[in-house]
């Protein structure tokens, strides 16, 4: 299950990124917290989470072709010096008085911006720290884990931090978080990798030559299509959690932390699950499994009006949504092509966190029209539809991918009979 940091740079990544995740996710909670006390407003828990989110759909899958071309260890120490910024500028705001809705927008649509380098980046670089490309799956299962150990003691410490001091500490807090995961890179001793023919290719180009790769195989495209719905429609459940928490269970910031530490809870156990595995076989079917989990879980989550049973519920929802993005992106990260990584990896980030503003958007309207339980209800509903279509089709992606899989050496059963069936036939000794 760890065999991955046996690699000294994924160690150090690893170490650094559980910090600093820790931060982010005290700070995204009090942020939802922050935003619902100062208004009271379902449709500006929705749009704050849009302004954060949208930059990813505009910017990530053009961020993608640099993250091809540029220094990826570089750009991520980058990344991260302007995310601890933001981080410090919203702490002084909130501590002083002087913080405000619009801030808060323009604050979140900067972190945004940088996240849509962020994200791609840091996904593609973890074929950099792992030298056995057997180990990636457990790599991607183990960076799931450290981000639900996160989204697990994050909200929980965000909880007492709010309800003794108030919400600016928590920024405060999360900016210095992130020099744990800028240590740790700068410690890292890595090759840099050698300056590829595309170079000197136009970003325009690559953008459409990435574009034209994962529209036109069929296993890429449907990963990332149902990746988008379920974050279109499920994944804002996220941004209602304050509603439920304080209007529908009648609780306040403990509540809220409790409910985040049961859907973190979930994720981290489908997380470890994922790094047990030996193998990548079988994730094309784990895939409309867990979306239909997750669906399951959004439903009885809606229709839930007692505390243990909302707890219970959101395990379930976090277990499902981990599952399915940890399937899903092992799978893609196994069967792209190395140069096309970063750009591939940044539809990926386009379909999870570029669709979610407009899942938040719709989510905040419709939450102020029909109900935040409705709203979520709807969205269960969706997230099932979209795995059953998912199912229908996995006949067809196993065709696709199963030379890939003979090619790897996955299946060495079948390249083994695949080669004996191409030698020609050679007579019997005497």
């Amino acid at each position: 299950m760890l065999r991955a940091l046996r690699y000294r740079n994924y160690r150090l990544f690893f170490g650094g990124q559980v910090v600093s995740l820790i931060g982010t996710w005290i700070s995204t909670t009090a942020t939802s917290w922050l935003v619902y006390r100062l208004t009271g407003s379902a449709f500006l828990l929705g749009f704050v989470g849009f302004a954060g989110q949208f930059p990813s759909l505009v910017i990530a899958p053009f961020a993608g072709t640099y993250v091809d071309r540029w220094d990826r260890h570089r750009l991520l120490i980058a990344t991260q010096t302007l995310s601890m910024l933001q981080s410090f500028v919203l702490a002084i705001l909130t501590l002083s008085g002087r913080v405000t809705v619009p801030a808060i927008i323009i604050l979140n649509a900067f972190q945004g911006m940088v996240n849509a380098f962020d994200m791609p980046c840091r996904q593609a670089f973890v074929l950099t720290m792992i030298e056995d490309k057997e180990d990636l799956g457990n790599a991607i299962a183990l960076n799931s884990s450290m981000f639900n150990v996160a989204r697990i003691l994050g909200p929980s410490i965000a909880g007492v931090i709010i309800a003794v001091a108030s919400e600016g500490w928590c920024f405060l807090i999360d900016g210095f978080s992130y020099f744990a995961v800028i240590v740790a890179l700068l410690q890292m001793r890595i090759a840099r990798r050698p300056v590829a023919p595309t170079h000197s290719v136009g970003v325009l180009r690559q953008f459409v030559e990435g574009w034209t790769y994962v529209a036109g195989f069929r296993p890429i495209r449907s990963i990332i299509t149902l990746l988008a719905l379920v974050s279109l429609v499920g994944v804002p459940y996220t941004v209602l959690t304050p509603i439920f928490a304080n209007t529908i269970l009648g609780g306040g910031p403990y509540t809220l932390g409790f409910l985040m530490t049961a859907s973190g809870g979930g994720a981290l156990l489908g997380a470890l699950w994922l790094a047990a595995r030996r193998s990548v076989l079988g994730l094309g079917r784990l895939i409309p499994i867990a979306a239909g989990t997750f669906g399951i879980g959004l439903i009885a989550f809606s229709l839930s009006r007692t505390l243990w049973l909302s707890l219970f519920s959101m395990f379930v929802t976090g277990a499902g949504l981990m599952v399915q993005m940890g399937a899903s992106n092992t799978l893609i990260q196994t069967i792209v092509d190395d140069e096309k990584r970063g750009r591939v990896m940044s539809f990926y980030v386009m379909a999870f966190l570029g669709t979610a503003p407009f899942g938040s958007l719709m989510a905040g309207t419709l939450s102020a029209r029909i109900g935040a339980p409705r709203t979520l209800l709807i969205g269960g509903v969706c997230c099932i539809a979209g795995a059953l279509w998912f199912a229908s089709t996995l006949p067809t992606l196993r065709q696709a991918i199963h030379p890939i899989y003979i090619r790897m050496g996955i299946l060495p059963e079948l390249a083994s009979g695949l080669q004996t069936a191409t030698e020609p036939s050679m007579p019997p000794e005497d």
